[in-house]
Formats: C-alpha cells, structure tokens, sequence
C-alpha cells in the first residue's frame, strides 16, 4: 500500500510534477484546503503547526479543492496568492484536485481505502446537516479541511474531522506518536 501512495502522480500548485515519494520518511499531514470556508482560519493554525515542527520531520500538504459549495473558485494562481497573502504559508501546496465524486482524485481514493472513516465528525456532521448538507457516502471526505496523517513509512495511521483544529490536543497526540517512530 506504501508504494502506491507514493507513486501517485500529482501536481504542484506552480505546475511541476510530484509524488508523495519526494517526501518519503517524513511524517505527511494531508489536508484538503479551500479559500472561501468557515474553516479556512486553520490555514493559520497550519501554518504555524508547519513552523513548530517541520524541523522534526512533519510535511504539511494542502490539496486544494472545489467540491463543496464552490468554496475553491480560484486559479492555482489565485489560490497561492492568497494562501501566502493572508495566511503566510511556506508548506507545500498542490493543484487543484477533487476530493469526493466520479471525478475523485487516485490520492483520495487511495487515502479512504486505507482509512475508510474520519473520526469525532458527528459535530461537524450535525453543522453542515443544519446547511441541509449531507455526504452521500459515509466514507466521502466531509468537508474543508479534513486530516489523513501518514507515518513515515507512507501509512495511513489517522483520518480526522475538518473541524479538528491543527492546534488540537487529538492531532499533537497522533504526530508526537508518528514523528517519535
């Protein structure tokens, strides 16, 4: 499984080509990132979770991507302007990809096969139902900002609700264990 996840293609948000191997042996926290969310102040808390403990091995990775409520409009282009503009942010960022649907992105399929379900998302599911907004598969990523955590072997070790701040006592737990390992 390991293998697979880092040979899968991908693009960066300036164009060139990558795989999740360019970061093999590192801790990888993989968020699906939007501009225009109730979530996207957490790409300040990224941010600085990216500065504390980048030097210990842990990669950010944000996948921005257009699939709820038009919440990614942007170009590339626009995305990284305004990533850096308004939140600083130095970890590495991608094209855009989707992240649920036919059109779903082989990293995601990927990622839900080995992590079929987030956990603690009943709160940020009772929200977005109170949006009549519902996922039409309980394995479907939820929302903005939803968190896979691969240990530095490249497996899935945690899937965490959108809702879970980057801060949060859960997510330091599970990347103090990983960067540890």
């Amino acid at each position: 499984m390991a293998n697979s996840l880092y040979d899968i293609p991908l693009t960066r948000i300036d164009g060139t080509p990558a795989t999740l191997g360019d970061y093999r042996g590192k801790v990888l926290l993989i968020v699906n990132v939007a501009s225009k969310c109730g979530l996207t102040p957490q790409y300040e808390g990224l941010q600085k979770l990216y500065e504390a403990r980048h030097g210990e091995g842990l990669e950010i990775l944000g996948f921005p991507a257009n699939n709820f409520k038009g919440q990614e409009p942007g170009s590339e282009a626009e995305i990284s302007s305004f990533c850096s503009t308004n939140y600083g942010v130095t970890f590495p960022m991608f094209s855009k990809i989707s992240v649920v649907g036919e059109d779903r992105h082989a990293l995601y399929d990927a990622l839900i096969a080995a992590q079929p379900k987030a956990e603690n998302t009943t709160a940020m599911r009772e929200r977005l139902a109170g949006f009549d907004i519902h996922s039409a598969n309980d394995t479907d990523v939820l929302w903005n900002f939803e968190k896979f955590v691969l240990d530095r072997e490249g497996n899935v070790i945690a899937r965490l609700s959108p809702d879970l701040a980057p801060d949060s006592e859960r997510l330091n737990e599970i990347l103090n264990k990983a960067l540890a390992g």
